[in-house]
């Protein structure tokens, strides 16, 4: 037997496992590093996080992800040789961590490494080319295991995409296995670039949602970058709250047709971007907002679509929500969600042992765990729009 797959198939018959989960989204403003002790698998998943860091991309790199990512056209070459260097970066990011950790590389089991979303394609903007879902990410999993030495677990959402799936979000995966409640209903809101739920009822007894909403942070980064050379996002809300809410602009925003497709449904920059911005305010009408005035009616129309998408699901005033993501560091943003989703229990996600900005790099530690040690039947029958699958590519280190 090749001494990989022995040393893969000892990892997946351990009682519990060591994996680093890595997650780098639509901010383009770091790598989230989770290491985290996985007991079990399945319904039975018990994660501790025993290490977090989100280390920030220095500002070429950065340079080099805004060149490529989310553009219809590119250069092929810039592409590969991306491909190469996000994998070399990831690698070098862990073993700078492990090295601050007091961590050999020997003892851990996996890397899972959700790679850079190049492009998003789902399937509702290309129905009429009859091109089905597609998705892009990037980032050698190759490099990343034969640099560090791990075995690396990447490429999580083409399977998803095979199956018939979109691709994302695959929260829903992890949500399922660790805050699925008997009593109460539950709804996970994530908000990152973009912003997306998940909705379980208790016990499992009705119809799982797992959708994206829509813009998270994503227009109000772009925004904070055009206009403010030396920032990447609004910090502490500081630019929205010295605007005021332009009515027009919001009313436009609102109107965009994405808005009235049922969940679930997914998206990214490539619709939500500065060219977006930009046909809404011409729509508005209004032509004399300063920066401030346009970041504050960002701020207040991506609270407005989290809440209008998530009123529904607050059934009984017994829901519990639990609230993860970039966003919530947005005091404003927070500020208008506490008051309007005042329906819901808003429940402090540390209380699972996960800091909020932890959750996404967890949930591909998920995914990796089940990948080795998992079954997908574990998924079967719990929805038509979850495929029953096991996610992720294996990278050996040799």
């Amino acid at each position: 037997m090749n001494r990989n797959i022995q040393k893969l198939t000892e990892i997946a018959s351990k009682n519990e496992r060591i994996i680093i989960g890595l997650m780098s989204g639509t901010s383009l403003d770091g790598l989230d590093v989770a290491v985290c002790k996985i007991k079990k698998s399945g319904f039975d998943t018990e994660v501790t996080v025993q290490h977090f860091e989100t280390v920030e991309y220095d500002s070429p790199f950065r340079n080099k992800l805004k060149e490529t990512c989310f553009k219809e056209n590119i250069s092929l070459k810039n592409l590969t040789l991306l491909n190469k260097l996000i994998g070399e970066c990831q690698a070098e990011i862990i073993n700078d961590l492990l090295k601050k950790w007091n961590i050999s590389n020997a003892n851990i089991d996996l890397t899972a490494s959700h790679g850079q979303t190049v492009y998003h394609a789902p399937s509702h903007p290309n129905m009429e080319s009859g091109h089905g879902s597609a998705t892009l990410q990037i980032g050698d999993g190759d490099q990343i295991a034969v640099q560090t030495g791990i075995t690396t677990i990447s490429d999580f959402r083409q399977k998803h995409i095979a199956a018939g799936g979109e691709g994302a979000p695959l929260a829903v995966y992890g949500d399922l296995l660790l805050f699925g409640e008997k009593e109460n209903d539950v709804v996970l809101l994530n908000i990152g670039g973009i912003a997306n739920f998940t909705f379980i009822p208790a016990g499992l007894s009705g119809k799982i949602i797992s959708s994206d909403i829509g813009p998270g942070n994503t227009l109000m980064n772009q925004w904070t970058v055009h206009n403010f050379s030396d920032q990447f996002y609004d910090k502490d809300a500081l630019i929205a709250m010295n605007g005021n809410v332009s009515k027009p602009l919001l009313d436009a925003l609102q109107k965009h047709s994405f808005f009235n497709i049922p969940f679930p449904k997914t998206t990214g920059p490539e619709l939500f971007n500065l060219e977006f911005l930009n046909t809404a305010i011409k729509h508005s009408g209004i032509n004399d907002l300063n920066a401030g005035d346009i970041m504050a009616t960002l701020n207040k129309f991506t609270a407005d679509i989290i809440c209008n998408s998530l009123q529904p699901y607050a059934k009984n005033n017994n829901t519990k929500l639990y609230i993860s993501g970039g966003g919530t560091h947005n005091p404003l943003l927070m500020q208008y969600l506490v008051e309007n989703l005042n329906h819901f229990i808003i429940t402090d996600i540390n209380t699972k042992g996960i800091s909020p900005d932890a959750k996404e790099a967890v949930l591909f530690a998920i995914l990796a765990n089940e990948c080795v040690a998992g079954n997908p039947d574990t998924f079967k029958n719990i929805s038509d729009l979850i495929p029953a699958v096991s996610m992720g590519k294996i990278s050996f280190p040799v």
